[in-house]
């Protein structure tokens, strides 16, 4: 199934049959993905009159309640509420969620004993092309990134300054397959979500974060469609499934 989308004065062509989801689930049914220090999320069944309300127990459905935290658990997507004093909704503030997205891979450069992802990098990706979107995919690239337990590891993450190209470059969402665009431990700074969401100036409301993706080795750097697709909580950060499309030329 093909479909044509309008952007701008472009007419771009997908196939919707072949999606591809670089999102991480939460499955309790094996080591989950986690970071910032707090225990694994638990789906279990609801309990009524000391019985539980699960099909193989001998009730009529399977009635679960789900524990976890979107930052710390799952691909989540987030807006500027998550480094506010005023909580903004993700939910409220995402209005669109199908984007022309850049996929770049990076190697980290070491720094001042960090890996960091660098001005220099985004922008020999990037070069003169106008994305609304970027997908950072860091190398080593292995499937282990879907189960990593990323606590106490200081696990890479964006320079300041690159935080402030990509926003001078008008990259509206930023997608990541890391915990965090910032330090692990960083005194509070939060120097990349600040410099990306401008909260020295005009915030950028619309403008969003996506942590914890993995894009598969198969996925060629370059350009796609990009469906932003986020789950209706109100809150500053969502879980979320976000789906490529390869554009057909």
């Amino acid at each position: 199934m093909k479909a044509i989308i309008e952007y701008n004065s472009r007419k771009i062509e997908v196939n919707i049959s072949n999606p591809i989801d670089i999102s991480i689930p939460i499955d309790v049914s094996k080591e989950n993905v986690n970071a910032w220090y707090i225990e694994d999320p638990k789906i279990f069944p609801e309990e009524m009159d000391g019985e539980k309300i699960k099909v193989s127990e001998g009730a009529v459905v399977n009635f679960n309640n789900i524990h976890f935290n979107p930052h710390s658990h799952v691909t989540h997507t987030e807006c500027v509420g998550h480094i506010t004093e005023e909580v903004h909704s993700v939910n409220k503030n995402l209005k669109y969620y199908i984007f022309l997205a850049e996929v770049v891979t990076i190697a980290p450069l070491f720094h001042n004993g960090d890996f960091i992802i660098g001005v220099k990098q985004l922008s020999n990706a990037l070069r003169n092309k106008k994305r609304d979107a970027i997908v950072i995919r860091t190398l080593p690239n292995l499937e282990d990134k879907k189960s990593m337990r990323y606590s106490n590891t200081n696990p890479t993450y964006l320079s300041e300054k690159a935080a402030i190209y990509l926003r001078e470059k008008g990259i509206k969402h930023l997608l990541i397959d890391l915990p965090s665009v910032d330090k692990e431990k960083d005194d509070g700074n939060l120097l990349s979500h600040n410099a990306f969401w401008n909260t020295a100036g005009k915030l950028r409301m619309d403008a969003t974060i996506t942590e914890f993706i993995y894009v598969p080795n198969s996925v060629e750097d370059g350009e796609y469609l990009l469906n932003l697709m986020i789950a209706p909580f109100e809150n500053d950060a969502t879980p979320s499934k976000p789906i490529l499309y390869k554009i057909i030329k």
